[in-house]
């Protein structure tokens, strides 16, 4: 009995050693957004549910949205298991938010050969129109003291990490590693895992020598997030709203490019909220839907479009700079959303609103403005006509009497009004 105890607390012991040698990864590849910023909290619930020794962000960031990045920073200082941000393949860099969230992790790992720095708010240079220099340095302070304070809680080099945001300095992992503004250099991650192990964190020492590596992949609804919260993506949006309710307008009727039109605006409002547009791009973009309008009335014999091809071109040009890297629209875009939107107004909005001043071919209407020659008497009180193979009942306000000719002014139900045709 007392041998069949033993085994079990040795099974459940055993069992312990075996979980606590498990660590979580994740792999960030690309722009900071808010998928990423979820992506990281719900690894760190599930690397805590299983008891991993640790989490490994594995990065290459250009940057991102700094309210991501504030998220990120706010989970790793709650996170109940050390956090490792490791900068990796080589090659990788870690720029702008990249840094703040780096450094704010537990432990600051780089592969040889990367690169990290230059964490100063560049999407703040682009607004000169919109934010002026006492506002910009503001901000900058702001951007440098939260550096600092990342900085003073890791104990890392606080000097470097507040010219990283004031100078915008940016060092290898080898002069990282000297300057200690991270941990350690690692070639790989079984070599990282080696490099932890033994390292205190608070009151918790890693044991990862011999550690297996769990992968967290990320959800289909945080990777739907990932390519869906991109400026490509707005810019689609955009379109669809602008042709959409275009075509609905030069097409009376049509109902769905309405309804997408309208789905497009309400997605791309939402989405600005994160990813806010820059106004004078917007009102560029305005101003060049009013010209290609206003082109199709006047005859201007083209130069109201080019003047609105050249305003939409500088909108969408301008509507994504003041993005931080990672969240600038390609200029493949920006110029092939132009000639595309130029077609669709010339070819398209054009035809169908001229459309609607062109006069009735067809139904009832047609016969307004016809002569005919009446088959009876006609006064107030009726009388008979034939027009387009059918005997028609006709008034007139005064009489006419029969072979007549009179002229069709109106339909009221299936009765005409006549007059007299005097010439």
């Amino acid at each position: 009995m007392k041998r069949w105890g033993f085994i079990v607390i040795a099974g459940l012991l055993l069992g312990t050693a075996v979980q606590a040698t498990q660590v979580g990864l994740i792999k960030i590849d690309g722009a900071i957004g808010p998928a990423t910023a979820n992506y990281i909290s719900r690894a760190i619930d599930v690397a805590t549910k299983q008891a991993d020794a640790c989490l490994i962000i594995q990065l290459n960031t250009p940057g991102g949205l700094v309210n991501s990045m504030d998220d990120i920073v706010q989970e790793f200082y709650a996170s109940p298991i050390p956090t490792v941000v490791y900068i990796a393949p080589e090659g990788a860099m870690a720029g702008s938010a990249g840094v703040y969230i780096t450094l704010a992790a537990d432990i600051a790992a780089m592969a040889p050969h990367t690169t990290i720095g230059a964490a100063h708010p560049v999407e703040l240079e682009n607004e000169g129109e919109t934010t002026n220099s006492i506002m910009m340095q503001k901000i900058g302070n702001a951007y440098t003291k939260v550096m600092q304070t990342i900085a003073e809680k890791r104990h890392r080099n606080v000097e470097w990490a507040k010219s990283s945001v004031t100078e915008s300095k940016a060092i290898t992992s080898e002069e990282a590693l000297k300057m200690k503004v991270i941990d350690l250099i690692a070639t790989n991650v079984p070599d990282l895992l080696l490099k932890l192990n033994g390292k205190k964190i608070d009151d918790k020492t890693l044991h990862t020598a011999d550690a297996s590596i769990v992968e967290i992949p990320m959800s289909a609804g945080e990777k739907f997030f990932q390519l869906f919260w991109q400026p490509e993506v707005m810019m689609l949006l955009m379109l669809v709203a602008i042709y959409g309710i275009i075509a609905e307008m030069s097409h009376p009727g049509a109902i769905f490019p309405g309804v997408a039109g309208a789905l497009a605006l309400i997605l791309l409002l939402y989405m600005s909220a994160t990813l806010p547009l820059n106004i004078a791009g917007l009102a560029l973009i305005v101003l060049a839907i009013a010209l290609f309008i206003m082109d199709i009335f006047a005859p201007t014999h083209g130069v109201l479009t080019g003047g609105g091809i050249i305003a939409f071109f500088l909108g969408v040009l301008m509507l994504f700079n003041h993005e931080p890297a990672g969240y600038h629209l390609p200029m493949t875009w920006v110029i092939s959303t132009t000639l595309v939107t130029a077609a669709f107004f010339i070819l398209f909005v054009s035809k169908g609103i001229r459309a609607q001043f062109l006069p009735k071919r067809a139904g009832m209407e047609t016969m307004i403005g016809k002569t005919v020659n009446t088959l009876s008497r006609i006064d107030p009180t009726g009388g008979k006509v034939f027009i387009e193979g059918e005997n028609w009942n006709a008034v007139s306000e005064t009489t006419i009497e029969t072979g007549q000719p009179v002229e069709i002014v109106g339909i009221e139900g299936l009765t005409l009004k006549v007059r007299r045709k005097t010439n």
